[in-house]
């Protein structure tokens, strides 16, 4: 979060895509929720209805009330194709473990 916001550091909108991706892959919904925020800006990534829609779901399925609401956001401008497909990644998804 801090390259994010630039708090004790320069502010690296990529290098906060890396760090919230790790913890995001790990199952952390905090990082998961981010990571779909900035998707969905393209903010330190291309902008990527899919991936924001994938990373703001799975936040949301452990309550994090915001990745919902970014969650449908995006969704309102995909295609029926689009959902499917993060749809699809969602049913396959398990954290990573280190």
């Amino acid at each position: 979060m801090m390259y994010a916001l630039g708090e004790g550091v320069p502010k690296n909108d990529a290098e906060a895509v890396a760090w919230f991706r790790r913890a995001a892959e790990q199952g952390l919904a905090e990082a998961q929720g981010a990571l779909g925020v900035m998707y969905a800006l393209g903010e330190g990534v291309s902008g990527n209805d899919v991936d924001a829609y994938f990373w703001s779901n799975l936040a949301a399925a452990q309550g994090q009330e915001n990745a919902g609401k970014v969650r449908d956001i995006v969704e309102e401008r995909m295609t029926r194709e689009q959902i499917a497909e993060a749809q699809r990644r969602l049913a396959a998804w398990k954290p990573k473990t280190e």
